[in-house]
């Protein structure tokens, strides 16, 4: 399944780039689209998810679950994904720096060469979910050499123009965000509950003071829509061709 899904997304890809082709020159001849290919990003989720009891939300894994348990965990699946294709790994809702140490230490031990990034999941402007500060969390991205961007999602947006100047401070790679949007999931009656979530002219509008505050890749995580995502791309490279997208 993890194969096939790299494979159905390279597909996607050059259905997209055929219509692009063959419905709109402009598209084709605009030097922003050209020099900018699409690129497939494999998803890495957290091991928290794979327990099903929402541990992903706090990251906490108990004293049992080592660097190694993690490590042994993830092994095969990125390997499996590098190997059908993706162009990059997204090791996405880390919620502690034990998790993020072990895909480093993986990338590393296997010899992997396509480039990652980390994303943290967090619960306020400096910390990531488990209580380990998002500063110690990206350090260790930035010392991973595949390691290409490190950010931050499936959080909060009124939390993210802080976390960028932590992140800012341990890292000169490029920062992304796609935070959630703004609604609070409540794991044990797995609910999205309606809290100070942010409308969708409103997400898009903090993109402005995010890319001023250091961060260079923006998206949506939970509850944001294709609109949500149409608004961002059109903040970030103004309006964009309708049959393209």
């Amino acid at each position: 399944m993890l194969r096939r899904s790299v494979e159905i997304a390279r597909e996607a890809r050059e259905i997209y780039y055929d219509r692009c082709t063959k419905d709109s020159s402009d598209f084709m001849r605009d030097e922003r689209y050209r020099k900018r290919p699409i690129l497939i990003a494999a998803s890495v989720g957290s091991y928290g998810a794979y327990l099903a009891d929402g541990s992903e939300y706090v990251g906490d894994y108990g004293d049992a679950v080592t660097v190694q348990t993690l490590k042994d965990f993830h092994r095969e699946r990125v390997k499996i994904l590098v190997e059908a294709g993706a162009d990059l790994i997204a090791f996405e809702t880390i919620p502690n720096k034990l998790e993020a140490q072990a895909y480093a230490e993986l990338l590393e031990e296997e010899g992997i060469e396509t480039p990652a990034w980390f994303s943290f999941s967090c619960k306020d402007e400096s910390n990531v979910v488990s209580g380990d500060s998002i500063f110690e969390c990206a350090s260790i991205a930035d010392s991973c050499r595949q390691v290409v961007a490190v950010g931050v999602n499936c959080t909060a947006p009124r939390f993210i123009h802080g976390l960028i100047s932590f992140i800012k401070k341990a890292t000169s790679k490029p920062v992304l965000v796609y935070p959630n949007s703004g609604e609070t999931y409540i794991a044990e009656s797995n609910q999205w509950v309606k809290s100070s979530g942010a409308a969708e002219h409103d997400f898009v509008s903090y993109i402005g003071k995010w890319r001023d505050a250091g961060a260079s890749l923006f998206g949506g995580c939970c509850r944001t829509t294709p609109n949500t995502i149409r608004g961002i791309a059109e903040a970030t490279y103004g309006k964009l061709k309708d049959k393209c997208i």
